[in-house]
């Protein structure tokens, strides 16, 4: 063929860490077959969702299969129930939304990569080390990317300060995704000041929100001034147990403008040309998942998430191991011991105890010497996973 293709492809790495992870895991297991794995990298969880979730979606499923309720083709941004359902979420939280606010989608990974589409060529600030789909989506736009450096001088929250004060685009995480790391109201407040006075956006990823417990902000709408500056990108994955069923939302305020255009209505419009929106049974799961008694339900399986970091934190502390999240977070990111270097790391843990975390690295070069782990294993193998660790490090 002598089409064109879109040449920025090329600037992204040709496997994704996760694939590859899953190749070194598959090619030792086929050389070691009676090897028991513990699988603690992949954030993926693992116990099965709320029964009033489950419940409800078998309600709704059956309405499909009746003429008097069945429904077609789901509205673009979401079903009004379900909005409203977020609408509410959100002021149990002390954030005031609008309806219109609020978007739908099958997943916050969906929308972090889409949302370029409604963006000009912007230079674009990531923290380092990084959830890789902040990078890729730019670079397949051809975006120039920066990063900002995350290390244990700062805890991994990198700050504003010595960015200049031209326009640019800045994705924050938090509790972040490798690191767990949670910012407080105070470094928010900052990065909102700082968005505001250069004439900034924010994309804010919420996705881990519901494992805060100390009090830190939850949505960065907590912070005054945070609409005029913020896009928040959130999803059920980890806090509903949404990963195989798929369900998040966005929420683009309408006092986000540049001049007198409305990102709002951009989204909008690339919403109703691209999407078609997210099944019916499944944005009914989601609005029982975000009610009040579906929020406690949810909590069950959090504790035992919690419980599982507890028991991975209390290991480091005991070791002297440098690590943040655990606190905040289902994901644990620990200093390598010995000095060794990510891979060298995974490839040690996996040889001489059967465990399989994600190296640091992975997530970009301000990783490496780091090592993350999740809470997301069982209760049991997250047990034995402490004890093997114990008799290693």
């Amino acid at each position: 063929m002598k089409i064109k293709i879109n040449e920025n492809f090329k600037n992204i790495k040709e496997n994704y860490l996760f694939s590859d992870i899953n190749k070194r895991v598959k090619a030792y297991k086929s050389t070691h077959p009676d090897a028991d794995i513990i699988r603690l990298g992949i954030g993926d969880v693992t116990l099965p969702l709320p029964k009033i979730v489950v419940d409800e979606m078998a309600k709704a499923s059956i309405e499909m299969g009746a003429k008097e309720t069945f429904k077609g083709y789901p509205p673009e941004y979401g079903y009004d129930f379900l909005r409203e359902m977020v609408v509410d979420y959100y002021k149990r939280n002390k954030v005031t939304l609008d309806l219109e606010d609020v978007f739908i989608s099958d997943g916050a990974k969906s929308d972090i990569g889409n949302i370029v589409d409604i963006l000009g060529d912007n230079d674009i600030y990531i923290p380092n080390p990084v959830y890789p789909v902040y990078v890729d989506s730019n670079l397949m736009s051809g975006r120039k990317v920066y990063y900002i450096e995350g290390n244990e001088k700062n805890k991994f929250l990198p700050m504003p300060d010595g960015l200049d004060c031209k326009p640019k685009v800045i994705y924050l995480c938090s509790p972040n995704n490798p690191t767990g790391a949670t910012y407080s109201y105070d470094e928010l407040v900052k990065w909102v000041e700082y968005a505001y006075e250069s004439g900034s956006l924010i994309i804010f990823d919420s996705a881990y929100e519901a494992f805060i417990t100390d009090g830190s902000p939850r949505s960065i709408y907590q912070i005054p001034m945070a609409k005029h500056v913020a896009i928040e990108i959130s999803s059920l994955s980890k806090m509903a147990g949404f990963t195989g069923i798929r369900c998040g939302f966005t929420i683009i305020p309408k006092e986000l403008t540049v001049g007198d255009t409305s990102i709002n209505a951009l989204w909008k419009r690339r919403c109703a040309t691209k999407f078609n929106g997210v099944s019916y049974p499944v944005q009914r799961a989601a609005y029982v998942a975000l009610s009040p008694e579906g929020v406690e339900e949810s909590k069950k399986n959090l504790a035992i998430y919690k419980k599982n970091t507890e028991m991975l934190c209390e290991l480091f502390d005991k070791k002297g191991i440098w690590y943040s999240g655990g606190k905040n977070s289902p994901y644990i990111w620990m200093r390598c011991p010995n000095g060794m270097k990510s891979f060298e790391f995974f490839d040690y843990l996996l040889d001489k105890a059967n465990i399989v975390g994600t190296p640091g690295v992975g997530f970009g070069e301000c990783g490496e010497g780091y090592f993350r782990l999740t809470s997301f294993a069982s209760n049991e193998d997250t047990k034995k996973a402490v004890e093997r660790l114990n008799k290693l490090l």
